[in-house]
């Protein structure tokens, strides 16, 4: 009974603050457009809900498991922007859980917000889903950390304040034994970013050069050399994050609008046994997946360092479901996916200014970009070899 009030207070909320022209950009699915992002960030905080995942020291809401999906759901069926996951889901509760009080005092209210923006600095040319072998260096000189090296497919790079980045400050040993965790100001002399324009051609992606770059040693987090401790939990938290429960939920409903108004055979295409049978199909997986999240959630919140194979068991079903139910909105799409729907053109234009059904832009270049899901955060055949490895540890003990 609490949870339907919850849903409904959520609702009224959602029906008060957000206009109705930003909620049909966002339900386009193309990147997310920043001046959106930050409206909706600043208006949530002023209902105390801008990080719905930290507790109540820290100035989230303390809310249970459910009111986080029910949030989470309620929040991406309506078309709301999304909030920034590298400084809300990832780097904030590392702050929070490792950081020094300094730390928190400056880092986790411009989060809150949206005053800073972050961006994760963790993939190399060289060091994707083997992350361990990344060579950007960190040298200590007195008070400060010298940053020199690469970094690529670093999401929002271009419009952030803050990086958090991963470097090697000790070498000789084990690879994983040489690693820390800095947060760097994206404003830094030395750094120029870089765009990649992705298949979708959209440009949400970036390379980051760091040369020379001076860090204050304050912006050290936790010890020097553990930082590979911090990412694992927060690698662990992104691959929950990549379950895309919300996502698969809110591409359904927009599959079955599409099957609706597409005609087959002067029928529905809804209506045809085969399209019918593999609907249902993913809206079945789709459910199975949500409960699973459930109780990895829970799980989590009772001990965040132990939750073994499980992140990445949600990280690869979610991912794939994102495919799966991509391609066969694609197919429902029918001519209307034929045609190109640039960003540029569409993500700001009027509904009575298009030239196609509401509901086509975006679905091609969503498509196309959740192509790489199975890849960030993590390649799926990189994580397949962590359950493994994970179930077969825990029948020998």
């Amino acid at each position: 009974m609490y949870e339907d009030e919850f849903r409904n207070e959520l609702r009224r909320f959602i029906r008060a603050n957000l206009p109705a022209e930003i909620a049909r950009r966002t339900l386009l699915r193309y990147h997310p457009h920043k001046p959106d992002m930050l409206y909706w960030t600043r208006k949530l905080n002023e209902r105390g809900w801008s990080v719905p995942n930290w507790p109540e020291q820290y100035g989230g809401p303390g809310w249970s498991i459910a009111q986080r999906h029910i949030f989470d759901e309620e929040c991406y069926l309506a078309g709301c922007p999304p909030l920034s996951p590298q400084g809300v889901y990832l780097v904030g509760p590392i702050i929070y859980t490792y950081g020094t009080e300094v730390q928190k005092s400056r880092f986790l209210e411009p989060i809150r917000t949206g005053e800073h923006l972050w961006a994760q600095g963790f993939s190399e040319p060289n060091a994707g889903s083997d992350l361990a072998s990344l060579q950007t260096r960190a040298v200590r000189e007195g008070d400060q950390y010298v940053v020199n090296g690469q970094k690529i497919w670093t999401s929002e790079a271009h419009y952030s304040e803050w990086l958090f980045l991963l470097v090697r400050t000790s070498s000789g040993r084990k690879p994983q034994a040489g690693i820390s965790f800095l947060l760097v100001d994206l404003q830094s002399p030395g750094i120029s970013v870089r765009p990649i324009v992705s298949i979708d051609g959209g440009h949400i992606l970036n390379e980051v050069f760091l040369s020379d770059v001076r860090v204050p040693a304050a912006n050290l987090v936790g010890e020097e050399n553990n930082g590979w401790t911090y990412a694992k939990e927060l690698l662990g938290a992104e691959r929950t994050y990549s379950a895309e429960v919300p996502r698969c939920k809110g591409l359904l409903a927009r599959l079955r609008e599409i099957a609706s108004t597409t005609r087959l055979h002067d029928h529905p295409l809804i209506d045809n046994e085969h399209f019918a049978k593999r609907l249902a199909q993913l809206e079945i997986e789709v459910l199975a997946h949500e409960a699973t999240l459930w109780r990895v959630e829970a799980q989590a919140a009772a001990d965040p360092t132990n939750l073994g194979p499980l992140a990445s068991v949600l990280k690869v079903q979610g991912t794939e479901l994102v495919q799966r139910i991509g391609m066969l909105t694609v197919e429902a799409l029918g001519e209307e996916a034929l045609r190109s729907y640039p960003e540029a053109d569409y993500l700001l234009a009027g509904e009575a200014d298009l030239d196609c059904a509401a509901y086509a832009p975006g679905v091609v270049a969503d498509y196309l970009y959740r192509r790489s899901a199975t890849i960030y955060g993590g390649a799926n055949e990189v994580q397949r070899n962590i359950i493994a490895a994970g179930l077969l540890k825990a029948r020998a003990g």
